[in-house]
């Protein structure tokens, strides 16, 4: 079907009105193909689906939003001090966005406040947004997802362990892949291992000590409590975490941080008191943020898959919008991996 022109040769402003009228059906139907709405016949879908091919015809994205009743607006809520990890979420949600309607919208939130629920509720309704992705920890809290739940707002929660159905969850298994990171120290000849754990209240602080502690018990090491130390996953606590550690009068020989900030504290720690990274220290992190190999020795680290997870979380949301299908819906849970690099070497031999 061949354009129409305008006198001065410019197409005209084509409107749902017109395609319904080229289609001869209703406007409701066109608005049901624009919508990829299920409540219609292969036949009649295929030939609206063509005219606005032929036609150039573009949806206004205003009413659009008006006919769902949503924006196509992606909201990312955090409360989280790791701002790598934010970034790097950020990077596959917008990878997921890109080329479709859908815009992101960040917000940060104050897990501590009293008026969190409040504060979300707010942020959801007033924005109309189509759906949210939750990073932890406040994706740990099931009364937020209540709450999105009643207020029709769809969502995807982030997390460091299963917490949801596969429809409303991207999950990493952090427990395993600290596990096999000490089990790697511990096939170096490392017996004394130091941990600076995450946060208290994060559920991937929790993961990961679990999977420090469960690679040891298996070597049949003991962990005594002055070897952890706690770290709040900034470079400044893995400094001030790592300082405690070297104080002992039995200093650890491998150090296993929670996150890359704090193992690049660590290292930065061990330069001030001249221990020498790997040859006296080792010291593996978590995250694998482009900081890893902007620091010497490079920092053997755990590979989280956030931008994945990220990407995965936003097509969770928006596949049924932009027409994916059912048989390739996103994974629910993710693999973390040991990446190898220059900071962890054999225990030197007395």
């Amino acid at each position: 079907m061949a354009k129409q022109l305008n006198d001065d040769g410019a197409s005209p402003k084509l409107t749902i009105n017109d395609i319904a009228r080229m289609a001869g059906v209703s406007k409701k139907t066109v608005s049901r193909v624009i919508n990829r709405s299920p409540l219609l016949n292969q036949e009649t879908r295929d030939r609206v689906e063509e005219i606005i091919r032929d036609t150039g015809y573009v949806p206004n994205p205003q009413a659009r939003a008006l006919a769902l009743g949503r924006n196509f607006l992606i909201g990312l809520i955090y409360d989280n001090p790791n701002q790598q990890m934010i970034l790097n979420m950020q990077q596959g949600i917008l990878e997921a966005l890109h080329g479709t309607e859908f815009e992101l919208v960040i917000r940060p939130v104050d897990r501590g406040s009293n008026g969190l629920m409040d504060d979300i509720k707010s942020f959801v309704t007033r924005q109309r947004l189509f759906g949210v992705v939750v990073l932890p920890p406040i994706s740990e809290n099931d009364q937020l997802a209540r709450m999105l739940d009643e207020e029709g707002c769809r969502y995807v929660r982030m997390g460091s362990a299963i917490l949801d159905d596969p429809e409303h969850m991207v999950a990493s298994n952090d427990r395993d892949a600290v596990a096999d990171a000490v089990r790697y120290l511990i096939a170096q000849g490392h017996r004394r291992i130091g941990l600076i754990a995450g946060p208290h209240g994060f559920r991937s602080a929790k993961e990961r000590r679990e999977g420090f502690e469960l690679a040891l018990a298996e070597a049949g090491i003991s962990l005594p409590r002055s070897l952890i130390a706690d770290g709040h996953y900034t470079f400044e606590s893995g400094v001030s975490a790592s300082e405690s550690l070297f104080d002992l009068s039995s200093r650890p020989t491998a150090i296993f941080a929670s996150n890359d900030e704090m193992a690049a504290g660590v290292l930065y720690a061990a330069r001030l008191r001249g221990i020498e990274v790997p040859e006296q220290l080792s010291i593996i992190g978590f995250d694998d943020t482009p900081l890893t190999m902007r620091v010497w020795p490079p920092l053997t680290t755990v590979r989280w898959p956030i931008v994945a997870m990220g990407r995965a979380a936003a097509l969770k949301l928006i596949g049924t919008a932009i027409g994916e299908k059912a048989e390739v819906a996103e994974p629910s849970t993710f693999s973390s991996t040991l990446i190898r690099r220059g900071s962890v070497a054999p225990l030197a031999q007395p």
